[in-house]
Parts: structure tokens; sequence; C-alpha cells
């Protein structure tokens, strides 16, 4: 095995094999991890994402800072010296590192210089396996987590979010459905005990993937089979299984953001149908086609919203399409009319055969610049592990190119014929309206003075 990887690494070096980024070597070590590793066309520079198969949505709603919590508390040192001489080692090797915590995953995020590929991983190694949890850096790493979450978690924003006052429309409508939790997961409950159990139930290596992309040292798969291969496998943790739609929601709700202004947005929300002959870049397509129609009506024909968009989510495990406006509050009514005349007119004549194969085009264009450098690539590598079997990954060009109008027309329809869920969001009154209010304060005081007057002089 490990000739075969020098074998590759070398061909790596020539133009036509580096440049095909779909094709990359990937093997596991015996202990489960994963291994990829892609020569790049940047020379003297190495990215590196180290992906661990746990996130956000693996823990109950009161537990989900738990793997956040973790990450930040594994930065916090492998030694006397603590966070600050963890950094200072890093900055010595010239490379710089981050983590992020996702619903799916963890990711530790470095970009270090080539000559220093093994040391970097080194820190990597020491990271995770010397960090010692004390009481003081448990308490730290939670206020760094508060801070990022928005800070302390008052009574009145606990109080907002079972209002619906606290959540943006798309989050709302997710709580609605059960699909989210209906208020923000705290950390100040959490222990150390569960911060163990964590780290030893998921930070195992038959739960990782290493991606390693640049320019790669000869003797790279050798040393991650002696270091990374000492790690000692652990018997897999199930996944929770993803909420699915379990509650009902209103169709049309207005929600308040902000006490006065005159803005408001619209959203119009649907679930995405589940069609098994149909492939997921049918709705990629779809969204663009819907955002350039938005375009077309809501900005170009009717002057209603500068940048009207189209927008694809996930909340558990169900997509959500959405169509969203910036408006006038005194415009509301009119978008709406507007977005019901738009998905009649698609409904009754489909997609314009012309725009849909432009849209196409442009699409598949955007592939051949989209991921360029090192980063870029170990970045797409991280969000397409999916999509990697046996040694590539799947080319969205392709995948795209393969869509046909009929199967648009399709999920369009599937998608327009549901009622949806409609959200205005909009301040609590208007400008005129609090105008209108001061004005009537200020009468009322006047008359309040007048009256007062009148009566001490009689």
């Amino acid at each position: 095995m490990r000739c075969l990887l020098f074998a590759c690494l070398l061909l790596g070096s020539f133009p036509s094999f580096a440049l095909d980024r779909f094709q990359v070597e990937g093997y596991a070590l015996p202990n489960g991890l994963q291994l990829l590793l892609k020569p790049g066309t940047d020379r003297g520079h190495v990215a590196i994402r180290l992906v661990v198969g746990v996130g956000i949505d693996d823990f109950k709603c009161g537990d989900k800072e738990l793997p956040h919590l973790l990450e930040h508390l594994l930065f916090s040192g492998i030694d006397a010296s603590g966070e600050g001489g963890l950094e200072e080692r890093m900055q010595a090797l010239g490379g710089e590192w981050n983590a992020y915590t996702s619903n799916a995953d963890t990711t530790f995020v470095i970009e270090a210089p080539a000559k220093n590929q093994r040391k970097v991983l080194d820190l990597l190694l020491a990271l995770l396996t010397q960090t010692k949890f004390d009481d003081n850096a448990i308490n730290a790493a939670k206020q760094v987590v508060e801070r990022e979450d928005g800070g302390h978690y008052s009574h009145l924003q606990r109080w907002m979010d079972r209002q619906d006052l606290g959540h943006t429309a798309s989050n709302q409508l997710a709580v609605e459905l059960g699909l989210k939790c209906p208020e923000r997961a705290e950390v100040g409950h959490l222990t150390r005990e569960q911060l163990e159990t964590v780290r030893k139930a998921w930070y195992a290596p038959n739960n990782m993937t290493l991606i390693v992309v640049g320019d790669l040292d000869k003797l790279l798969p050798a040393y991650l089979e002696r270091a990374y291969g000492a790690l000692e496998a652990v018997d897999p943790t199930d996944h929770l299984p993803l909420p699915d739609i379990n509650a009902s929601a209103a169709h049309e709700r207005s929600l308040i953001h902000g006490f006065v202004g005159g803005g408001a947005k619209l959203h119009w929300l649907v679930p995405e149908p589940v069609l098994e002959d149909i492939p997921d870049q049918t709705f990629d397509l779809l969204k663009d086609y819907l955002d350039w129609a938005l375009y077309r009506q809501m900005r170009l024909a009717h002057g209603l919203s500068y940048g009207p968009w189209a927008e694809r989510e996930l909340f558990g495990s169900v997509g959500f399409m959405s169509l969203n406006a910036d408006l006038e509050r005194e415009n509301v009514a009119e978008a709406e009319q507007v977005l019901e005349d738009m998905k009649a007119e698609l409904l009754k004549n489909g997609l314009d055969a012309e725009t849909f194969d432009r849209l196409k085009q442009a699409a598949i264009a955007r592939q051949s610049w989209a991921v360029q450098g090192n980063s870029a690539l170990a970045d797409y590598y991280w969000s397409a592990l999916g999509d990697y079997e046996d040694g590539r990954f799947t080319d969205p060009a392709k995948e795209l190119q393969g869509v046909t109008l009929e199967e648009a027309n399709k999920a369009m329809r599937e998608l327009l014929l549901q009622p949806g869920y409609l959200r205005i969001e909009k301040p609590l009154i208007s400008d005129d309206q609090l105008l209108w209010a001061l004005g009537a304060v200020f009468g009322l005081l006047v008359l309040g003075v007048l009256g007062w007057r009148f009566y001490r002089k009689r």
C-alpha cells in the first residue's frame, strides 16, 4: 500500500494528473482513519482538514452545545504553557488553525508551510490526545461559546423565543414543524464527565477523515501510518435520527422583527418533494431559475425589491425551497400577488426552455473556476465527502449536464403545487405609525395642560 501511495504521489506532480480535482488518492488505515491525499498546484503550502463525524444533530436539545464546547476546549493547551503556548507553537511553524462545529461534523482547519506539514500534524495529534480538561479551562471555553452564540441567554430572549419572536422566518417555521429546537442550547450545565464521554465516543480514528491537499511530503503516507495509525479505534456510536415533520404550522404568519421601521421581508417556504427518479442537482438548477424569475418580476417588472432571492435550506431530514424578497412595508400585499401570479404562470406554461438552458450552462461553467487553490480544494473535499467513491468525487458539471428540462418541470410542478408557508417579517410599527402615535401623545399632553389651566382658572 505504501509503495502504491508513493507512486501516486509522484504521478501527482504531472499537471494532467493534478488538475483532475475529482481524482483523489484515498484509503483507510487499519484503525479506520480515512485518508484523502491530493497533490495541489500551489507549491510550498498544504491545506489540512481533519473531519470528526460528530455535530450538533447528534445530541438532544439541551446538550447540543457539547461538541461545540469540546472543540473550543481542545485548544486550551497540551502542557503548562496553556492556550497561549499552544498557539505560539503553531505560530513558530508558520501555520494557522481554527475549528468549526456544524450540524453534521466538527472540522479542524489548518493552513501551513509544506516544509512543516509533519510537525503541524504532530501538533494536531497532540491536541487530540494530550489535552487535559480542568475546571478553569472548561469555564473559559464556556464563556467563549456563549459569546459566539450571541452572549448571555437572558430571560427576555428565552421569552421571545417561546413567543415565536426570536427566530428568522425559516428557523421559526422549522421550530413550528418540530424540525428545530425552540430555544437556544446553553452551556452552563454541561459537565466535565459529559465532555470526556463525547471525546471517548466520537474522537476516534474510525470516526475521522484526514484531508491533506498541496505540496505533499513524499514521506507523508509513512508518517501518517506510524503516527495517526497508533490511535485506537472504538465501537461506533449511533447517530441520532434526524427529525422529520411531526407538527403542523400556520400557512400564513406575520413575525415581529424590531420595533420601528418601514421595511419588511416576504418569505414563501415549501418542503422539497422527495422524487426518487430525479437527481438533487435538478433542485439546484430550479433554484437558479426561480432566483432569476423573482428578479425579473419583483425588480425589473414591478420595482418592488432590489435583490429578491431563492434559497435552499435543510432542517433535520427535510429540505426547503424558499422565495424571498426585501420590500417596503406598504408593498407587501402587491408583492404577494406578484408571487402568486409568477407561480401560476410557471404551473401553466412550465419553464422557458431557452432560459433554463442558459442558466444550466452558466451553472456548468461555474464549476470550472469555483474551486481554486489548495485551501478551496480541501474545503470542497470536506463538503463533498459523501460523494467520494472508488478514488473519485462526483463531477458536479456532469451531474448538472444530465438534468433535463422535463425533470426540472416535474420538480417545479411538484414543488409549486404545494400551498407552502408564507411568512412576513416586519417591525412592530411603521415610521408613520410612530409619528402618529407621538403626535397623539403630544396632543393628549397639550389637552391635559390646557384642561389643567382651565380648571385652575375656574
